[in-house]
């Protein structure tokens, strides 16, 4: 489970979003809507996605 990527990209703004949202954002290496990350598949990255599903779409990639 954690040799592969998810690709996450940024769908919604974190204008008026709780600071602990903007810091998880950031912690995706995610800070403007329509950029891309690549992080590895832990269920912690899991968790952080979770938290800001919301504000990101997940796309699974290999």
């Amino acid at each position: 489970m954690s040799d592969s990527n998810i690709t996450v990209v940024q769908t919604g703004s974190h204008i008026g979003r709780p600071a602990d949202q903007r810091a998880t954002l950031k912690g995706l290496g995610l800070n403007k809507i329509g950029r891309k990350s690549s992080v590895k598949n832990t269920p912690e990255n899991r968790g952080m996605i979770k938290k800001v599903a919301h504000l990101v779409r997940v796309v699974e990639s290999q």
